[in-house]
Formats: C-alpha cells, sequence, structure tokens
C-alpha cells in the first residue's frame, strides 16, 4: 500500500502512487507537486518506495533553494529515484503565463493552474515599513484563493465570485516563482493577495510550515502577515498558533455604519466582536497588530473617522497602514486628493498613534488584487463577459 497524502492532511487532495497510470487519472487530477509536500510526508514516501529518508533534504534542496526546473537536473540523485519521483510528482503547481512590470519596479506575476484558473502575485520593492519593525525590502503578496466570497467593496478579486481555494503547493510555490523570476531574494510575506486568507486556514498553516522550514526558504514566521477581512473563530485560532506570525486587519472603517458599507463581513461580526478577537490575539502575541484602512473619497475619509480610528488603534496598541484607494474599473470609487490623505494621517499621528501612509506602487500595472486575473479569465472564456457568474 502506497502512502496518499490525502490521508495526511485534508490540504492534501491528489494521492501519489509510486507507479501511476496516466491514462486512469483524470484531467484535473495532476500529480501532487513537490512545492507543497513537507519533509516529513516526502521522507515517509522515500520509504514507502523503497528509498532512504535522507534523500528528502537533497530533493527539498533542490526544489527550494537550488530552484531546479526540472527534475532530471537533481544530478546528485539515482537516476532510478529521479525516475519515481517524475512518475509521482510534478515539480511545481503553477504554470506562469505573464509579468506586468512597473516603473517603480513592482511586477505583478500571473500564474495558471491545473484547472484553467488563473491567480496573481505582487512583488513590492523597498517600502517605508508597512507590517515588520525596520523598513521593508522585497514584499511578496501571496493568494489564498481563486477568486473571493467576501465581496469587499474594494477589491476586484471578488468581482466574479468564489472558485476554490488553493492548495499549500499553489500559496508556497508563489514565494518560490517569485524569486525565480525576479533573481531576488522574498523578504517579507503580506497574505493579502487574492482570497481571504482566514478563510482557507488549514491549508495556510501547512504552506506557512514549508515557506518557514529551514529545509525550504528558512523564511522568519515574524516576516510573515496574515491579512484578514475579520473572519473572528479564525483570529482565536490562529492567536493559537506557535509560530509568530503578524496580523493584519482590513479595518476600513471606524464605525460599523461606515465599514458595512465596504466589509459586507461586519454584518456577521461588528466592530464589537471584532475587537474582541483582537483583544485576544493580544493576550496571547507580543507583535502589535496593524490596522489597514484604504482611504475612499467620501465613504471613510472624513477627520471623525481619524479620530475614531485613533481611538480604536490606541486602545489596541496598534499600527496603522494607510492606503490610498487604487483604483479598480469596474467600481465607481474615487481616491482622495493627496492633501486629504496626509490630513487624515496627521489626526492619527498628533493622537499618539504610529501610522503611516503608503505610497503608491504598481498604479501601472493594475496592481489592486484581481485585475490581471479578472481580465485574463474574461478573455479566455472561463469568465463571461463583465466577469460575472450566473
Amino acid at each position: 500500500m502506497t502512502l496518499a497524502l490525502c490521508e495526511l492532511h485534508p490540504c492534501f487532495h491528489f494521492p501519489i502512487r509510486a507507479d501511476p497510470i496516466r491514462k486512469l487519472r483524470p484531467h484535473t487530477m495532476p500529480f501532487p507537486a513537490l512545492t507543497g509536500i513537507t519533509p516529513e510526508v516526502l521522507a515517509a514516501w522515500l520509504q514507502d518506495v523503497g528509498e532512504p529518508s535522507f534523500r528528502a533534504g537533497q530533493i527539498l534542496e533542490w526544489v527550494w533553494q537550488k530552484k531546479a526546473l526540472t527534475i532530471s537536473q537533481m544530478t546528485n540523485l539515482p537516476v532510478a529515484l529521479r525516475e519515481k519521483l517524475a512518475r509521482s510528482f510534478r515539480l511545481t503547481a503553477l504554470e506562469h503565463t505573464h509579468t506586468q512590470g512597473s516603473a517603480d519596479s513592482t511586477r505583478k506575476f500571473l500564474f495558471r493552474l491545473h484547472d484553467g484558473r488563473y491567480i496573481e502575485s505582487v512583488l513590492i520593492p523597498a517600502n517605508a515599513a508597512l507590517y515588520g519593525e525596520k523598513s521593508d525590502r522585497r514584499t511578496l503578496c501571496v493568494s489564498s484563493q481563486v477568486g473571493c466570497a467576501y465581496g469587499c467593496g474594494f477589491c476586484a478579486s471578488g468581482l466574479a465570485g468564489f472558485a476554490r481555494n488553493l492548495d499549500p503547493a499553489e500559496i508556497a510555490g508563489q514565494v518560490l516563482a517569485a524569486e525565480q523570476l525576479s533573481g531576488e531574494r522574498v523578504d517579507n510575506l503580506v497574505f493579502m493577495g487574492m482570497g481571504e486568507p482566514l478563510a482557507n486556514l488549514d491549508c495556510l498553516l501547512v504552506s506557512i510550515a514549508l515557506i518557514t522550514n529551514d529545509q525550504t526558504l528558512h523564511l522568519g514566521a515574524r516576516h510573515l502577515t496574515v491579512s484578514t477581512s475579520g473572519l473572528v473563530p479564525q483570529i482565536r485560532q490562529l492567536a493559537e498558533h506557535p509560530q509568530q506570525i503578524r496580523l493584519a486587519i482590513s479595518l476600513h472603517g471606524a464605525t460599523d455604519e461606515v465599514r458595512q458599507q465596504i466589509m459586507p463581513i461586519n454584518r456577521k461580526w461588528p466592530l464589537v466582536e471584532l475587537f474582541a478577537a483582537l483583544d485576544y490575539w493580544n493576550s496571547r502575541r507580543k507583535q502589535r497588530l496593524t490596522l489597514e484602512y484604504i482611504l475612499i473619497q467620501g465613504v471613510n475619509d472624513a477627520p471623525v473617522q481619524a479620530a475614531l480610528l485613533a481611538r480604536h488603534a490606541r486602545r489596541l496598541h496598534a499600527k496603522v497602514n494607510l492606503i490610498p484607494y487604487n483604483t479598480v474599473a469596474a467600481l465607481e470609487w474615487q481616491r482622495p486628493s493627496a492633501d486629504h490623505c496626509r490630513a487624515f494621517l496627521e489626526i492619527l499621528q498628533q493622537a499618539g498613534v504610529a501610522a503611516t501612509l503608503r505610497h503608491e506602487k504598481g498604479g501601472d500595472i493594475d496592481a489592486a488584487c484581481g485585475q490581471l486575473r479578472l481580465q485574463q479569465e474574461t478573455t479566455g472564456g472561463v469568465l463571461p463577459q463583465g466577469g460575472a457568474i450566473s
């Protein structure tokens, strides 16, 4: 009996077979990708197919550190083992199809998945500190779902609805692919690309374990930020996770009345419940929370909202990251003027809140999450014109 990944963790959908019969595998059931296999699972598979478990370290070194493009490049492995790997695994779950490069070096990568759907990752160059204590260098925004079910009013990711969760290979593989495509080390990750990360928590945590493992990318958990629209039970669950992951909250409104115009999830978990979950988070963690606040003209940018936001941030001991609205073609909202954004920032700073105003990066490459994917899937016939799903 050969090892089945689906028996080890619910995120692993696809069974591994030592000698698969390709013609019996449906088109939608590809071999599992090595970018989604943990060292422990890989070592167990090796033993299952009669190979020494120490080979797991060599395989992972080729995948994550040497960034091999094919299994045949793993030249310190016996030919017979390479053949077994090729019969049982893909190297990666992502097919890079397009890069949009910005004048300020921001790059958006578009990836095709095995089922013909698309996801995006955005690599952002050096910026003032957004989530960490020091200046960030290269930050990658990572997707966790195809589409999104939460319908945040400023976001293109949910315009065509929710398709499915990404598996660990598809999540962690974005980091490896970004490093391969850019030729640069990714210093920080923010799970705030397409999708709601906490709605895919099991697979998110497996991917984090892969990314932070010393046999893979060895990226410290303190350099990882999970951004959520406010799934209260999952915030409490993540607070119990042993790794020191950072948390950012997509707040975007300092009162329920304003936030509900932007964040439909606020109807299920209003601010009083969200803030109670954040109090619990603070009781379990040392890292400061970040409150993300997209400034939308005439919606949430009034001085009274700034004053209330300052009050919330002080009580939660949180930093505030102000983000001028990034225009989405299908949405009618507008960005406030630069002077208005700075005035909003000054109210927070005068109230003693640590706050930053993000300088726009990637405005020339449709950098708002989901725009490039939406264009590609509409053009390619995956979605109907207009991106709506009936």
